[in-house]
């Protein structure tokens, strides 16, 4: 898992081709067609970063930016502007509104996934990074091992994927919706229960002598690492 990505774009062949693209590269995308209803599913979604177009039936990416800045649980989303636009004057204007990069189209995949992971890099390097660490945890993507203060400690896949996804966005509460989203993307009848069970094994196995927990129960609200 990459982080997650969210498109605005009116143009189905684009975000066919742009998700599938991502997809293959390890990010959890989903996407809408047009402004309003972009704005009502990237809440629900908390994407790691908004891939946004200019030109769209209702709103302008223009005025989706501004309105996503004046949100606080937005302002530092990481946005890069998908737009035919390509005069300088326009880039500005862009850029004034709160993207944080542009892109001109028609675009090459490779540029795009480039520019993703710069900005990515910059806004939670935890996202892009082959390294996770978390007070003297550390776990290692290409490997796929973990250690806790030195000390190897044996996951399934599913804890491996539960700890991965706590490390990107350390102390932030997810609810069990949205683990359910990030780590069974593609298994809809997984219930509240079964990640309750996989919570409940990786935080024993995480849990060495002498050391503090690391996982935190947020009752009504979800888990965390603390």
């Amino acid at each position: 898992m990459n982080g997650r990505i969210f498109i605005i774009e009116d143009e189905p062949s684009i975000i066919q081709l742009v998700q599938h693209n991502l997809e293959k590269n390890g990010f959890i995308v989903s996407s809408s067609l047009n402004g309003n209803d972009g704005l009502k599913e990237l809440k629900k979604f908390q994407p790691d970063l908004l891939l946004l177009d200019w030109m769209l039936p209702d709103l302008s990416g223009i005025e989706i930016c501004k309105s996503i800045r004046k949100d606080n649980s937005f302002k530092s989303l990481p946005i890069i502007m998908l737009t035919a636009k390509g005069e300088e004057e326009d880039k500005i204007k862009g850029l004034d509104s709160g993207v944080d990069d542009y892109l001109t189209k028609p675009f090459s995949f490779n540029e795009l996934k480039s520019r993703i992971k710069a900005v990515l890099r910059r806004s939670n390097p935890n996202t892009v990074s082959n390294n996770l660490t978390y007070d003297d945890l550390n776990l290692d993507r290409i490997e796929k091992r973990v250690y806790r203060d030195d000390q190897e400690i044996q996951l399934g896949p599913t804890e491996f994927r539960l700890l991965e996804f706590f490390l990107v966005n350390p102390k932030r509460v997810y609810s069990r919706d949205q683990i359910l989203e990030n780590v069974w993307p593609n298994n809809v009848n997984v219930e509240s229960r079964t990640i309750d069970v996989h919570i409940r094994r990786l935080r024993k196995s995480i849990n060495i002598k002498n050391k503090k927990e690391l996982i935190r129960t947020v009752r009504s609200s979800g888990y965390s690492l603390i």
